[in-house]
């Protein structure tokens, strides 16, 4: 029965990817015949479904959506973009960096991406800069940012490694800082050059709505970072004042929260709970420490969850696959490694994956690079290749760095 439920998980993952199902809805399904199979109650598998996640996520992402419709968001990178000026080199820091800080606040690792990538892309169409570069950095920055605990994927990171903690934010923004000076200097973003300069003058001011949605969100993070409240709880609250003094439509907001992730995550979190029980997790455990030794293991860890991420979600998928193997692994190796190490690995080698176009992330920046850029099919094609390139060389180079032990200078 443990391999059967790892091999439902691997079915879920290859119906999600080649039939565009939704794993999380696969994974419930698989979850009740494995556990009637297995004579589980169904309380027992109903128990796998994370109701605090669930209600986290839930608010970050409608707080969001509400800031998102009335434009608060787009605003606001376009005031950051403009301090580049004429300093075109300038633009993908400025990106990055906001980027980092933006999805660190709240919307984490897609909706930053999703809100940054549209506007990344009318500034590479407009000041003639590599869309391919610029995508990747967005999203390093967007990526990095979402291990905070106030995002999503911080928030999935530190539930999964609650038993031993872990400083995913400050590891994750460093790792995504040493790639993307990677991708920057790879592809030239240092000789960029330009004449045309966004100003001050050319972006709107505030309006009300906007200064009010920005104090609220200045106040969910203050109620998190300072008073310790739980994130959603926050969330809902500020969204609450926002729906109070009318400044964006309740209606809108709620059909920009990522129903479909959200299903995505619990769900797998139902089926993850059934492999468990069935002993799974401990049969991958010792399959993974089979081929591993002290040396090897957190590259190995790191090029096995940058491959699964290129076909399945990283928050969803794979973090909740690998994270809670790690110290089982630890346990059955019998050597002496801070944990932290491989969750750092496995969270930062698959979020890089995520620049592919075959992710989320990558897909988004094709789509927002084909509006804006009108690209023909053969420009389209190319762009997906390099995209893959810079994903595939992120999770090789990661990894290798992993191996000599760049995770373990974090600590």
């Amino acid at each position: 029965m443990a391999l059967i439920s790892l091999g439902s998980l691997a079915a879920a993952i290859f119906l999600g990817f080649f039939r565009k199902m939704n794993t999380g809805l696969v994974c419930i399904g698989f979850a009740l015949l494995l556990g009637k199979l297995a004579g589980i109650p169904d309380k027992e598998i109903i128990g796998g479904f994370n109701y605090s996640l669930f209600l986290m996520l839930l608010g970050v992402t409608y707080l969001f959506g509400l800031a998102e419709w009335n434009e608060t968001l787009k605003l606001l990178t376009k005031k950051i973009t403009v301090l580049a000026g004429k300093r075109t080199y300038l633009i993908p820091v400025v990106m990055y960096l906001f980027a980092t800080v933006l999805s660190a606040l709240g919307p984490g690792t897609i909706p930053t991406t999703a809100i940054m990538m549209v506007f990344g892309m009318t500034l590479a169409v407009e000041m003639k800069i590599n869309p391919a570069m610029l995508a990747a950095i967005i999203f390093l920055g967007a990526a990095g940012g979402g291990m905070s605990p106030l995002a999503a994927t911080g928030i999935i990171g530190l539930n999964l490694c609650e038993e031993f903690g872990a400083p995913l934010l400050v590891n994750g923004v460093f790792s995504s800082t040493v790639y993307a000076a990677v991708v920057y200097i790879a592809f030239g973003g240092y000789k960029l050059k330009s004449e045309k300069a966004l100003k001050f003058s050319d972006t709107a001011s505030f309006n009300r709505a906007q200064i009010i949605t920005l104090l609220g969100i200045c106040a969910m993070v203050g109620m998190v970072m300072i008073f310790k409240v739980n994130v959603g709880l926050a969330s809902f609250t500020a969204a609450m004042a926002l729906s109070f003094f009318r400044v964006s439509d309740e209606g809108e907001a709620l059909k920009r929260i990522p129903w479909g992730t959200l299903l995505l995550i619990c769900g797998v979190g139902v089926l993850m709970n059934v492999i468990i029980v069935l002993g799974g997790i401990h049969l991958l455990s010792a399959s993974l420490a089979s081929i591993m030794n002290a040396a090897t293991a957190t590259a190995i860890l790191g090029v096995t969850a940058g491959v699964m991420s290129w076909f399945s979600s990283t928050s969803g998928v794979v973090m909740p696959t690998l994270i809670p193997t790690v110290p089982h692994i630890i346990h059955q190796m019998s050597i002496s490694v801070n944990p932290v190490e491989w969750v750092t690995a496995i969270s930062m080698v698959s979020n890089t994956a995520g620049i592919s176009p075959l992710s989320t992330g990558g897909a988004l920046a094709l789509a927002a690079y084909s509006s804006e850029a009108g690209a023909a099919a053969g420009e389209m094609d190319r762009l997906f290749v390099k995209m893959f390139g810079i994903s595939a060389i992120g999770v090789v180079t990661l990894s290798t760095l992993a191996y000599f032990g760049f995770y373990r200078w974090l600590l």
